[in-house]
């Protein structure tokens, strides 16, 4: 714990008004953000895929956004949804 308020100190002064702004934009850079972003993504498409398997593609991809792999959960508990029967031609 020591060592990340090391780094998120590092530099910055803090007696000056804005060193809690300073200390969070330290923070953000050490988030890796490329690796949150292609996980996201992954989530998302894992989560369209089993909405679409259930017949609730946009529940699956708005579930996977919100909650990641837990949607996945939710859209596999949901019930199938009943498709109309086809109309003669």
């Amino acid at each position: 714990m020591e060592e990340l308020l090391a780094r998120a100190t590092q530099g910055v002064d803090l007696d000056a008004p804005d060193a809690s702004w300073r200390i969070f934009w330290n923070l953000m850079g050490m988030v890796p953000w490329t690796a949150l972003f292609w996980w996201s993504l992954v989530f998302l498409a894992v989560g369209a895929l089993l909405g679409w398997w259930r017949g609730r593609l946009w529940e699956g991809v708005v579930w996977a956004a919100v909650l990641g792999p837990i949607g996945w959960i939710v859209i596999l508990a949901r019930p199938r949804r009943a498709t109309p029967p086809r109309l003669p031609r």
